[in-house]
């Protein structure tokens, strides 16, 4: 957290695919200084709204309706973020260029040509009295790109260094950003973070997640689940430009995959202990291929305060693993602060599309603005 300067102020949101809550941030944008933190808050995603929004993810009856109503309610909930921020900073409406609203993702399909994000971005700028840009994937898919990762030219301007190091987030997707002097950023999802350890979690135990991955540190990772997890799933043979969500890793993905364990001795908590490796190993491969010269990984997001997950990785990676917060950037308001920031690229027409991330044909400007 920095004190106030006058400059630039922008709000950024972000509702991920854990649907745990928003995380909001008010930032700076000096012209020549660094991004800064103004104030930061969260807010639980009500459980209504969150099994609203994971019932989403697969087609069902009168969903269209069921969407639009869902992105008035996300709108109304971004709405109380802001409230809170601006209170908080002693900040006006008026003081505040525009909002970065991603939205939330049901589907995610770019070789398809398309992405969904349930948004309410003009009803946002209606309650606020902020512009509000919104849509910030759908234009790089059209250029041809993946339209995920959004964050590695954000993670460019904030976590650069003399030496080659990348920015894993840890939300319910796993994605990396490789960063190293004197080249372009790349950025990819590693696969799945903590929708299944979440998912089996809430299930056999009714706990939303696994604190500090003391569940599954009660169980025993098991060697031949986990290859079959990794090894039956294409996906994690893909070469980067490469992005996935829950149309691909979700119940049905995991159930499909146990049923051939059912009379193996394995614990419910073994599964859990199992999915929490299949997060480490799969980051750790990635980074194994495509980065083997960095020397530190910077961890953010839900995930990097399950203290098991995060020492399972520093194992399997050989490597430092800190967290943005010793980069003086929280690490539950990295992705909020990514969204301020292409909300202020937006509005200065810088191209925070980058083809070396997704893969598009050519660089682009992201998202949608909707005027107050």
């Amino acid at each position: 957290m920095t004190s106030f300067t006058p400059s630039p102020l922008y709000i950024g949101l972000m509702s991920g695919t854990s649907t745990d809550g928003v995380d909001a941030v008010l930032a700076a944008f000096p012209p020549s200084a660094s991004p800064s933190l103004i104030a930061q808050t969260s807010i639980p995603m009500p459980p209504e709204l969150r099994s609203e929004f994971l019932a989403l993810n697969s087609t069902g009856d009168n969903e269209l309706t069921r969407a639009a109503r869902a992105g008035n309610e996300l709108a109304h909930l971004y709405a109380q973020g802001c409230r809170q921020l601006l209170s908080d900073a002693g900040v006006t409406a008026a003081q505040v260029r525009a909002i970065g609203a991603h939205g939330q993702t049901v589907r995610h399909d770019p070789e398809g040509g398309y992405t969904i994000q349930i948004n309410s971005p003009a009803l946002l700028a209606e309650l606020t009295g902020i512009d509000v840009v919104a849509d910030f994937r759908s234009r790089d898919v059209a250029a041809g790109g993946q339209g995920a990762p959004l964050v590695p030219a954000f993670h460019q301007a904030v976590f650069s260094t003399a030496y080659p190091r990348a920015i894993l987030n840890l939300g319910g997707i796993a994605n990396v950003t490789i960063l190293g002097p004197g080249r372009e950023p790349r950025g990819f999802d590693t696969g799945p973070a903590n929708v299944l350890l979440d998912l089996w979690c809430h299930e056999k135990t009714g706990a939303l997640f696994d604190v500090d991955g003391a569940w599954a540190a009660s169980g025993r990772s098991d060697p031949a689940l986990l290859r079959v997890l990794l090894e039956e799933e294409p996906w994690f043979a893909m070469s980067p430009p490469k992005s996935t969500g829950r149309d691909l890793f979700n119940r049905n993905w995991l159930m499909e995959r146990l049923a051939r364990f059912h009379e193996a001795a394995l614990t419910e908590a073994d599964i859990q202990a199992t999915l929490q490796s299949l997060t480490a190993t799969s980051v750790q491969q990635a980074l194994a291929q495509y980065a083997p010269d960095i020397e530190e990984v910077l961890v953010c997001g839900g995930g990097a305060l399950n203290s098991g997950l995060v020492k399972e990785l520093g194992r399997r990676l050989g490597l430092p693993v800190r967290t943005t917060s010793d980069a003086n950037v929280p690490v539950q308001s990295v992705e909020a602060f990514a969204f301020a920031w292409l909300a202020w690229a937006h509005i200065e027409r810088v191209r925070a599309g980058l083809p070396s991330v997704t893969g598009a044909r050519h660089s682009t400007v992201l998202g949608a603005c909707y005027l107050a």
